[in-house]
């Protein structure tokens, strides 16, 4: 596990950014995971620049999103269809047949998540997990307490997290779904690659436990101590309650050092 700090939210969505372009020039048919929220926006919206000022091609990439609220249409505008297409899918190049989000209208849900699973597994696999966190340490619509080796499925969303998903839906929590079609922690696990992005004194909390706390299916993310490659890239005040920061500074300044070397 890595944790790469940045002083502002703007400089690891950049950091983020460059991991997806080099990883997707060395494989055209990247395979890539996506989260919504306001972390990931920024890193969308450096992806659409080096689409538009590098060329950076995404005509064979797939992408399979992590979770969509269940019981409002596709074109809500709270949506996370609606949100994919407004910050990424309208300005870059890849196949609507490729772009692969939970269907929240189905008639049929638990053979929908079957088929979701069937669907990332025929892709080959997810290349590259963007995930983001939820002050209280879930991942995906992963709850607190959830199996953590939990596969795509329905979930109730917590208190919590209804309420930090109001300020969506003019504040009105009852306005926001209940309930979710989302990843399960065991798919997310089978990623190649993980990158957590958060940013702010709100999420620092979370951090710091999904970081140095124990693995528990109270802190969802803390599960991914256990995976082979997964990155935490965050900014200065996420990473305010982790008792080795230091560490982590020199231990990314030591590998950039490294892979200028190597060069």
């Amino acid at each position: 596990m890595e944790v790469i700090i940045q002083p502002t939210p703007n400089q690891l969505t950049v950091i983020a950014s460059e991991i997806i372009r080099d990883a997707l020039l060395k494989k055209p048919n990247l395979v890539l995971g996506l989260a919504t929220g306001s972390t990931p926006i920024g890193l969308y919206k450096a992806l659409v620049k080096m689409h538009r000022e590098e060329n950076l091609d995404f005509s064979k990439v797939t992408t399979f999103n992590l979770d969509e609220y269940i019981g409002i249409p596709i074109e809500h505008p709270q949506s996370y269809h609606t949100f994919m297409s407004e910050h990424f899918f309208e300005y870059v190049n890849i196949p609507t047949e490729n772009q692969h989000i939970p269907q929240n209208t189905t008639d049929n849900y638990e053979k929908f998540c079957i088929s979701y699973e069937e669907a990332i597994v025929s892709a080959g696999g997810i290349d590259i997990q963007v995930l983001g966190i939820g002050t209280d340490g879930h991942i995906g619509f992963n709850e607190a307490g959830s199996s953590l080796s939990s596969r795509t499925r329905i979930k109730t969303l917590s208190s919590s997290t209804l309420k930090a998903n109001a300020m969506h839906f003019d504040g009105q929590i009852n306005a926001v779904p209940e309930m979710a079609i989302t990843m399960g922690i065991g798919t997310i696990m089978d990623a190649k690659r993980c990158l957590l992005l958060a940013s702010g004194d709100a999420k620092s909390g979370a951090i710091a436990k999904a970081v140095e706390g124990p693995i528990t299916a109270m802190v969802p993310a803390s599960i991914l101590q256990m995976h082979p490659k997964t990155t935490f890239i965050i900014d200065e005040a996420a990473a305010s309650k982790l008792e080795e920061i230091e560490y982590y500074k020199r231990s990314y300044a030591n590998m950039k050092k490294l892979m200028s070397q190597n060069l």
